[in-house]
């Protein structure tokens, strides 16, 4: 997920919470100096910040407790893919922190102090966590390490360099003395941050790059033991629950509505009509859902989509035969496609998909006339934070958001345009316009019906492809990209989008890997009525298909090995050959022989500047129903911070990666949404996820994302897999469709 640059909001939200109560050490370093000042000019005179005793906040990442106790403020939203834990390793590492004291928690939504560098802005995607933060919270944690020593060594009246510090203890050999970080905090904190700090070399890590018998997830008990707190978990004291009835097309708009009989459940308190349907609001979730069951309403679909997916894919079909605006090209593609002498087509067709995380969209807020205050899974907190006040038409500072962990999201809660917290803020303003509710925190609910039925899914594709093959080589490429963007016509357009191309949408088809004589790849942006979105590893979702599919169908038509034949293309892209390599040696691709009645295929996609290859292990039923049994994985994200969450962000990837390719599809027909539910909308099943070998291509590059990069390979890799064993090489997903 990619976005631009956005300015900060002036004047954020109060760090009260942050610091209360926090007495210690409280640090952090930010790369722009700039901002530090800011906040150290700023911070003592914020009227509303209460500061401990020997508090320090400037741009606050760490706090270092009396107790001994590190905390890391983590910028990212924690819901699964392991930013608590990866950020607190880093602190740790420079800080010679024993494991066993450090805590993680999310920071305040504040742009200025906890921008991700590489959005512009605060949020979380794009599998960009690791990836911007290495080197600030690396610099972060040795700027608290340099204080708490400096601190000690005042105290002992001894030179810091004659101090070390392990696992959380300051020692001085000479003199046998040595100390927690909690004892010298406070002195600590009154010391000037060092801007200069070093940080380790690689050679000396302890915690980078081990496992989790040495660094366990931090958040892993408390998810466990049920402690952990989820949006869905907050009840409060006058909570008012909210549901609301959504137009069952997409663009439809309520035209008039009876709620007479919704009004007459018990424990419903209103009715009210918001800008995206009707909100009924009552004392807790059943009613509500009853009463919304029970509302008559009439809906103006005048504005409305309302064809079905057949036809939009037919469209799309029509507009892939001809030339679009290009993408990329060199060599001429089209000339030697005309003059070739066997030519290999292809059509490749993607649908429309729901994220479909465990936890629905939820959102609590209360307003109080003046200031808003919200707590939810906000994976994008600057444009929430926008967003919110634009509702109540106030300044981003009268918005305060606490981050809360989520229970998913693969793209889900990064909505453009901010869509859940417009309507969570639209449905606390006008609950507060009712008599006596005035004040009454809301709570936002959206049933599983509500999610998979509510759009911003991953847009339909078509990919026309065409290859020429000569001598056993493949001696031209040319990809027509048919599709529906999500940033255009938005404020994100300005980062992407360009002459007719968004960028989002060709990322993986328009750069191949693969060193061709001639290529062409052209995209037609369409439009529809249906909300599309970001979906767990963006344009790769379909073009990492479309490319690894057609690759292994021109190999094969050359006469050449799928791994060999992808190898003697890769003379420009050694980290690609890299994975290739290792992954065919951990499966002995070619010194060993599946089972009777399977095989294997192969695919290889970089994402998110992190390169894997994948090969699975495939049989097919007599009812044409693939089984995939085990798939091997290579993978090289750069320095690998934490072994166990690449693993299992990989397995997860994977998982989720084959029950879309094989059942994932959201289908409309006259305008309607088919599936509502996960008897409709299937998901991968416990005993159907395959057996997972990953191994991690050491690598001192710079860490690249891992959150989404495992699964584009996997859906190519079956489908070659099934060519492999003389089926029909699928050319529209998911492969079992219901109505097929």
């Amino acid at each position: 997920m990619q976005m631009r640059q956005m300015q900060p909001a002036r004047g954020q939200v109060s760090r009260r919470g942050l610091l209360k109560g926090a007495a210690g050490l409280v640090v952090g370093v930010y790369l722009a100096p700039s901002l530090m000042k800011r906040a150290l000019a700023t911070e003592a005179a914020a009227a509303d910040v209460t500061m401990p005793a020997g508090g320090f906040a400037p741009n606050a990442f760490i706090r270092v407790a009396t107790d001994d106790t590190v905390t890391v403020l983590v910028k990212h939203i924690e819901f699964g893919q392991g930013p608590f834990t990866g950020l607190a390793t880093l602190v740790a590492e420079e800080m010679d922190a024993d494991w066993a004291q450090m805590r993680a928690e999310h920071a305040p939504a504040d742009t200025a102090l906890y921008t991700n560098s590489l959005f512009g802005m605060q949020g979380t995607g794009g599998s960009t966590a690791i990836a911007n933060s290495f080197m600030q919270m690396r610099q972060a944690g040795a700027a608290a390490r340099a204080m708490l020593v400096a601190a000690a060594a005042a105290d002992w009246q001894v030179e810091p360099a004659a101090l070390t510090v392990s696992k959380g203890r300051i020692r001085h050999a000479a003199s046998g003395r040595e100390t927690g970080f909690g004892a010298v905090a406070e002195a600590a904190a009154k010391l000037p941050v060092p801007t200069d700090a070093p940080v380790k070399s690689a050679k000396d890590f302890k915690l980078i790059g081990h496992d989790r018998d040495t660094v366990g997830r931090l958040d892993s008990r408390a998810k466990t033991n049920g402690s952990a707190m989820f949006t869905a978990d907050i009840h409060t004291d006058g909570m008012v629950v909210a549901v609301v009835a959504h137009p069952p097309r997409f663009g439809g708009r309520v035209k008039a509505f009876d709620a007479s009989q919704a009004l007459a459940v018990r424990g419903v308190l209103a009715v009210r009509e918001v800008p995206t349907g009707v909100a009924v609001y009552a004392e807790s979730t059943w009613p509500a859902i009853k009463a919304r069951e029970l509302l008559d309403i009439t809906w103006d679909d005048s504005a409305a989509e309302m064809r079905g997916t057949e036809q939009i894919l037919a469209d799309f079909s029509a507009l892939a035969k001809g030339p679009g605006a290009v993408a990329a090209t060199h060599g001429d593609a089209q000339a030697v496609l005309a003059a070739a002498d066997q030519v290999v087509e292809a059509e490749f067709q993607f649908p429309y998909l729901a994220h479909a995380p465990m936890e629905p969209l939820d959102g609590w807020m209360t307003w109080d006339g003046s200031t808003a205050y919200a707590r939810f899974g906000s994976q994008i907190q600057t444009s929430d934070q926008m967003a919110i006040a634009a509702v109540f038409d106030v300044t981003p500072d009268k918005v305060r958001i606490d981050t809360m962990l989520a229970g998913g999201s693969f793209g889900r809660r990064g909505q453009v345009g901010s869509v859940f917290a417009v309507e969570l803020a639209a449905v606390t303003k006008t609950l507060a316009g009712v008599d006596g509710f005035a004040g009454r925190p809301v709570k936002l609910v959206w049933t599983r019906e509500d999610d998979i039925q509510g759009g911003y899914y991953r847009p339909m594709f078509v990919h026309r492809m065409r290859g020429a093959v000569k001598d056993g080589a493949i001696t031209a490429w040319a990809d027509t990209v048919v599709g529906q963007s999500f940033i255009v016509g938005t404020p994100w357009e300005g980062f992407g989008y360009k002459d007719g191309v968004d960028a989002l949408m060709v990322e993986g088809a328009s750069e191949l890997r693969y060193t061709l004589p001639a290529f062409s790849c052209d995209l037609h942006i369409a439009k529809t009525g249906v909300p599309v979105l970001f979906w767990r590893s963006v344009g790769h979702t379909h073009t990492g298909y479309a490319v690894e599919c057609f690759v292994d169908e021109l190999l094969a038509a050359a006469g050449q090995d799928p791994v060999d034949g992808r190898l003697a293309l890769m003379a420009e892209a050694p980290r690609e050959a890299g994975v290739l390599r290792a992954v065919a040696e951990l499966a002995r691709w070619h010194d060993t022989t599946p089972p009777e009645g399977r095989a294997r295929g192969v695919a290889v996609v970089k994402s998110f500047g992190t390169h894997v290859a994948e090969i699975v292990e495939v049989s097919v039923s007599d009812d044409g129903e693939p089984r995939v049994h085990k798939v091997w994985c290579a993978v090289d994200c750069g320095v690998a911070v934490n072994p166990d969450v690449i693993r299992a962000q990989i397995e997860g990837g994977i998982g989720y990666g084959i029950g879309h390719a094989l059942y994932g599809e959201i289908t409309m027909e006259d305008g309607l949404r088919m599936q509502s539910n996960f008897d409709g909308y299937r998901s991968l099943r416990i005993n159907e996820m395959p057996e997972v070998e990953v191994v991690i291509v050491a690598s001192d590059a710079a860490p690249s994302g891992i959150g989404e990069p495992g699964l584009p390979p996997v859906a190519p890799a079956i489908a070659n897999a099934m060519a492999r064993l003389g089926r029909e090489r699928p050319r529209r997903l998911p492969m079992l469709r219901e109505t097929a």
